[in-house]
């Protein structure tokens, strides 16, 4: 099977690309920048460029099996600041993305979307596949519409597809000075004696899933014929700011101090999944603690910092 990465040099198409080799998949890494934390990977095809580029995709997906679309421009805070930047960059390119698909007989396309903003303030919790999608972010809204068009490619053009919505993945070569994954942010100001961030008073539950779970249920999604197309993938567990701090602090060798700014227009009070559809479809489940992730993830970002 030949896979198509967009967005393999990121945090988690890389560790994607890594699943993909060993289940003995042929890979090519679409993305605009190489790997920030380590060497191009052999056997591996890397293709520098930007989603918009409708003749390079036409190109690089003739002979691909599956798609894994990863690539965002944009956060939850910075959709909301520039709006038509976010739908330009992602809605509009995804689509071009998706006409190249059809033209190239593409088999597949996994699509990464949101398994918190796409549902905004749940109505309960745990939050399933069938709650009611209410973003509150330009964020949330384009990962929702394009969910839609792959439904709307699947009707016209026959396009399979499965839908994932990871909750909040965090783990090894997570940026620690980035702006989305607050494990990787919290360790990272850690490491350098800064105190962590909290917005509002730290109570927000969100939650966490390590990396590596992650890519285990994307392949399964990729090599499973499944009922449903759209699946929440996440610990099951919420895990407050505070709480996880708590655990930070009894996992890591220094100080770490905290310091509160005002909560953020966007941020729901609580989001977490309800993972039964996936466990019962896919055939998986979570298997890494929030505390041994991370372990892991703090003995990589001494190294790095």
């Amino acid at each position: 099977m030949k896979a198509c990465v967009i967005g393999g040099c990121g945090f988690i198409g890389s560790h994607l690309v890594d699943g993909l080799l060993v289940d003995g998949w042929q890979v090519i890494v679409f993305d605009r920048v190489m790997e920030r934390y380590r060497a191009p990977l052999p056997g591996v095809e890397y293709i520098l460029g930007e989603l918009g580029n409708k003749g390079l995709l036409g190109t690089i997906l003739r002979g691909v099996d599956v798609v894994f679309h990863l690539v965002s421009t944009t956060v939850p805070q910075s959709s909301n600041e520039s709006p038509v930047f976010d739908i330009q960059s992602n809605l509009i390119d995804t689509i071009g993305l998706l006409d190249a698909c059809v033209a190239c007989g593409v088999k597949k396309v996994i699509f990464f979307s949101s398994g918190g903003t796409v549902y905004g303030i749940p109505r309960a919790v745990p939050v399933s596949e069938d709650h009611p999608t209410e973003p509150i972010s330009s964020y949330g809204i384009v990962k929702l519409a394009i969910e839609k068009y792959l439904h709307l490619y699947n009707r016209l053009y026959s396009l399979p597809y499965t839908i994932l919505r990871p909750s909040n993945p965090f783990g090894v070569r997570q940026n620690p000075s980035g702006q989305q994954g607050a494990v990787a942010v919290f360790l990272g100001r850690v490491a350098q004696g800064l105190p962590i961030v909290v917005w509002g008073d730290g109570e927000i539950v969100r939650d966490y899933i390590e990396i590596h779970d992650l890519v285990r249920a994307a392949i399964l999604s990729a090599e499973t014929t499944a009922k449903s197309q759209v699946f929440n993938i996440g610990s099951g567990q919420g895990t407050s700011i505070n709480t996880l701090i708590d655990i930070i602090r009894s996992v890591v060798d220094k100080p770490v101090a905290k310091m509160h700014l005002p909560a953020r227009p966007f941020d729901v009070p609580s989001v977490v999944l309800d993972i039964s559809r996936a466990q019962a479809e896919l055939k998986w489940k979570p298997q890494a603690s929030l505390e041994d992730g991370i372990t892991r993830t703090w003995e990589w970002t001494k190294s790095v910092e």
